[in-house]
């Protein structure tokens, strides 16, 4: 007897319709076919001891499975459901006559239980898509397949509950209001602006970073603040949008990062990998292809902490995702994308000590010695950072005389203002959204200086001998200020508070004080 069940893989952030034919025949066999991976291999003896303890007999036959198309290779354990509800179809334990309206996913636990696994999300969209009137999955990842509409999404925490709704026996659908969901949580944030005395300068710079997504580099000793700067960024970042939300939460669901119970994620993401981290787990990719940090902080801010203490390998490769905003990972048969518009966002000590230029403590390294780690980071990378501010530690003093600043909220609500002036001047730009992602044709439509502010940024050009793509990085921070300010024009004023955040770009680093 002949079976089929639905089921899908995930490539990429897309779902790729899988059919599962399972044939019971004369003998006492099993085979799978149809470029199954270990774990598909495995699935024999789960599937048969899930039957067993489950109430119900595994057949005495040849059953023979394949998974449809053939050419293309089945990863993970998400087949044991359909393959499951197929053996016990082919032995009448199960109503086939309406398995063409559902599809399945789900790994199966020794005693029948239904256990989480990755890439929910879209596979739930692809079944939509397809005309599917339902889908199984399992009970823990309901809350991200429910966030679909138009179509039944069955929570199942035991194959017993599949078969019984199978052969009459109804379960109600899950449904999640997504919307009131995600707005309630939209405002929730742990860190804000207003618990960091002083550091005005900084905090102007990260305001200017948030409104027009700039890439952002911190330089200062230990203890002034960098890192409970960077934590309260995304408090200050314009809220997501559904459609970006939906982006992201397919992302963390591929990668199997998403929480339980969450439907759609509601706040952008802030990655902080540890500076051991390697190309492959920053970037995507391994024997199983997985998106990497860049892509989990896609719409969100990635943090390098300590910039300089990455393997310079892992830092190179930041480059091309930093311009092109999205990765391709190639291998021998296919090659899978993933997004990555990520706002970047790093720190570094001054010097390998960490404190040159700080007026309370001496420095003991000498100017090779600063060159030599300052030039751990390359000058393209460096480039590709459009504010780059040098942030000194409070004194005591200050500390207990400042009060505390503004909060989070109000800044959010100047940084929301200037992108949507940006929203509304690129509307008929389909994938530019804010001023860091504008081309250069764009710089001199919408960032054409003055003849005043060319003279000066001339100057600013030869004497700290910058390049031309931070000519270009220049106008696109100047453009921001102009926007946070609500002119139409760049001005002289804007031209040149985005000179002053080129501080790395100098040759002189080592030679002048902080």
């Amino acid at each position: 007897m002949l079976v089929k069940t639905y089921s899908a893989i995930v490539q990429g952030l897309q779902a790729m319709p899988v059919t599962v034919e399972v044939n019971a025949a004369r003998g006492i066999r099993f085979v799978i076919v149809g470029l199954p991976d270990n774990a598909v291999k495995e699935s024999y003896e789960r599937i048969m001891a899930a039957i067993d303890n489950s109430g119900y007999s595994f057949p005495s036959k040849q059953i023979t499975v394949n998974l449809a198309p053939a050419d293309v290779r089945k990863e993970g354990s998400g087949f044991d459901l359909p393959i499951a509800i197929a053996i016990l179809a082919t032995d009448g334990k199960v109503d086939s006559k309406c398995l063409n309206r559902y599809m399945m996913v789900g790994e199966l636990s020794l005693d029948g239980s239904v256990v989480p696994v990755r890439g929910v999300l879209p596979i739930a969209i692809k079944a939509r898509e397809m005309g599917y009137d339902g889908i199984f999955v399992p009970e823990e990842n309901v809350h991200e397949a429910a966030v679909v509409n138009k179509i039944h999404v069955y929570g199942v925490r035991h194959i017993g509950q599949v078969v019984g709704h199978l052969n009459g026996n109804a379960m109600e659908p899950m449904v999640v209001d997504t919307r009131a969901d995600f707005y309630a949580r939209q405002g929730e944030f742990e860190f804000d602006f207003s618990d960091v005395k002083g550091q005005e300068s900084v905090k102007r710079a990260m305001e200017v970073a948030a409104a027009g997504g700039h890439n952002l580099i911190m330089i200062g000793p230990p203890g002034s603040g960098k890192s409970m700067l960077a934590k309260r960024l995304p408090g200050i970042l314009p809220p997501l949008s559904l459609q970006e939300s939906l982006e992201t939460t397919q992302v963390h669901s591929v990668a199997g990062r998403l929480p339980r119970s969450t439907s759609l994620i509601a706040q952008r993401p802030f990655r902080s990998p540890h500076h051991t981290i390697s190309p492959v787990a920053l970037v995507g990719g391994g024997q199983n292809v997985q998106p990497g940090e860049i892509s989990l902080a896609h719409n969100g801010v990635l943090f390098c902490d300590e910039l300089p203490e990455f393997q310079r390998s892992v830092l190179e490769v930041l480059r091309q995702p930093l311009e092109d905003r999205v990765i391709t990972i190639s291998r021998a048969k296919y090659s899978v994308t993933y997004p990555c518009s990520f706002m970047f966002v790093a720190s570094m000590n001054p010097c390998p000590c960490g404190y040159f230029g700080d007026p309370t403590h001496r420095c003991v390294c000498t100017p090779g010695q600063i060159q030599r780690y300052m030039n751990k980071i390359s000058g393209p990378l460096l480039d590709r950072i459009d504010i780059q501010c040098e942030i000194q530690p409070v004194a005591f003093d200050d500390l207990s005389k400042i009060r505390p600043g503004e909060p989070s909220s109000v800044v959010r609500e100047r940084v929301i203002a200037a992108r949507k002036i940006q929203e509304e001047r690129y509307r008929e730009h389909a994938f530019i959204h804010c001023n860091a992602q504008m081309t250069e044709r764009m710089l001199h439509e919408y960032a054409e200086p003055d003849a005043e502010s060319l003279d000066m940024l001339r100057m600013a050009m030869e004497k700290f001998k910058l390049s031309a793509r931070a000519y270009g990085r220049i106008l696109k921070v100047a453009r921001t200020i102009a926007d946070l300010e609500g002119s139409e024009r760049v001005q002289l004023s804007h031209i040149a508070e985005a000179v002053g955040y080129r501080n790395l770009d100098r040759g002189d680093w080592a030679e002048r004080g902080v």
